[in-house]
């Protein structure tokens, strides 16, 4: 599947891509993946390991006359977003992508594309293969689970990289490269509610809020996008002067990406269905309104749902309250690094089944004691509705360093390449290198990539010219280690 991949250039890059497209690779799911690498390295001779954690790592040795020179570190992660329309059964852990090419773009029909992060992994692959590069020691790190939990980076074993300088490969912006960036961590917050019986005169009916864009929680956080669970709150509390109570709740699916659907069923009087209706209508184009230009294709339905207990009045209108108000979007821009968000948060995945109460939120920050406060801000506000609140999988940020002498010479080398000054970026997102960096302070770090647009969503797509421009700047990059400059 995916043959038409064959005929894009760099051939060796989107050869690679196309095994990622053909290999299913959802967080979690990463053996298959970690197995064919693993006999692709064997096939071609390269030394493999696995860390304790899983972590994949792929040696080669320098070229002749290179072997004492700095080793270089190529990084990225093995695992993908899988986020497919409502309407389209695709298995994620089962099929392969279906890719196509438009308007000088790669897409994928109707789910994520991958290309965060198989663009640097197939990067990656097609540099271990290039026998016309000359080069230092070459270790190719692929980490798992970044998407999920960051639990890859977060648990690689210290000790075990041998190169003084890393590239990662997981940024998303044509002609930018990134030298620091935001920290997080998941705020996972959990309640048994009380419920009552359905009232005789009662009705239960599912309200959906559909048609959103969606995107990344970092990258995409201040575009002013509507996040699916906010929104929806919103339209329970417009609703609540009605009689409606909360019967069930599902919202997004993941932490990392901005919800782009939600769903609540609510018991109301049945002499209510037709004003409610009026509502939601009047409602929708509220949204609309605030959302033209950016989600102007928002809508809310309502259906006949399965007639099940609701909440009892005091606890449905006590949670929507709590997620009324609950963190969401930026909270606060940076100083430091104008233009670019400091602290944030995503309202990622709201659940509610038979009185069972389920939050997981994702808190960033450029500051480590920012996201700290703003986790404990979840858990005050959520402890007075009687719910317990935990914080997993906190991340470090990455210090930026202006004058790293790997960033000079990446600069030097993207202008010779492409005639342009590369933008030195901080980015509002969690790139494992503020992880590795912790493991390995002695690393040199930068991360670059092409131009992805769309992450995290069915709307993700990678535009090919950038790509191959990618792909000349990093082998550039890989040769000029092995000069005499990089001793």
């Amino acid at each position: 599947m995916n043959d038409h991949l064959l005929q894009l250039s760099p051939e060796p890059l989107w050869r690679h891509f196309r095994t990622l497209c053909n290999t299913p690779r959802p967080s979690g799911h990463e053996q298959r993946l970690v197995e064919t690498l693993i006999a692709w390295a064997d096939e071609h001779g390269f030394t493999h390991e696995r860390d304790a954690a899983g972590n994949l790592k792929i040696c080669k040795p320098a070229s002749p006359g290179c072997e004492e020179l700095p080793g270089v570190i190529l990084q990225g992660h093995l695992d993908m977003v899988a986020q497919a329309n409502a309407d389209h059964p695709h298995d994620f852990t089962r099929d392969a992508l279906d890719t196509y090419v438009e308007d000088g773009w790669l897409h994928a029909h109707e789910t994520t594309l991958g290309a965060d992060n198989g663009m640097g992994v197939a990067a990656a692959l097609a540099i271990l293969e290039d026998d016309t590069l000359r080069h230092g020691p070459l270790e190719a790190l692929f980490t798992l689970e970044e998407e999920a939990s960051m639990r890859g980076a977060l648990e690689l074993d210290e000790g075990w990289l041998q190169g003084r300088y890393l590239l990662n490969l997981d940024s998303e912006d044509r002609g930018q490269v990134y030298i620091g960036c935001a920290g997080g961590a998941d705020v996972v917050v959990g309640a048994r509610l009380p419920t009552r019986d359905l009232g005789e005169d009662e009705i239960v009916r599912r309200v959906a809020l559909t048609g959103l864009v969606g995107g990344h929680s970092g990258i995409d956080i201040h575009k002013g996008r509507g996040n699916a669970n906010r929104l929806l709150v919103r339209v329970l509390r417009a609703l609540e002067p009605f009689g409606a109570c909360l019967v069930a709740y599902h919202g997004g699916t993941l932490r990392n990406a901005l919800p782009r659907e939600a769903f609540a069923s609510i018991a109301l009087p049945a002499d209510e269905e037709a004003a409610v209706t009026q509502r939601l209508v009047e409602l929708e184009a509220e949204l609309a309104s605030e959302l033209a230009g950016i989600d102007e294709d928002v809508q809310l339905t309502l259906e006949p749902s399965e007639p099940d207990a609701p909440l009892t009045e005091a606890a449905s209108r006590l949670l929507i309250a709590a997620l009324h108000v609950a963190p969401c979007g930026v909270e606060r821009m940076s100083v430091e690094v104008p233009g670019v968000v400091e602290t944030s948060n995503n309202l990622g995945v709201v659940k509610l089944e038979a009185g069972r109460f389920h939050l997981c939120a994702l808190v960033r920050s450029l500051r480590d004691s920012a996201t700290q406060d703003l986790a404990d801000r979840f858990r005050a506000l959520f402890l007075l509705i009687g719910a317990e609140t935990r914080v997993e999988n906190a991340y470090p940020g990455w210090t930026p360093d202006p004058e790293s002498t790997l960033l000079a010479r990446f600069r030097r080398l993207h202008l010779e390449q492409t005639g342009v000054d590369p933008d030195v970026k901080v980015i509002h997102a969690g790139l494992e290198c503020g992880i590795l960096g912790g493991k390995y302070p002695h690393l040199e770090m930068i991360s670059f990539g092409p131009l992805i647009r769309g992450a995290h969503s069915p709307t993700e797509r990678v535009e090919l010219d950038s790509v191959d421009e990618f792909w000349q700047v990093l082998r550039a990059v890989i040769e000029d280690l092995a000069s005499a400059r990089a001793a």
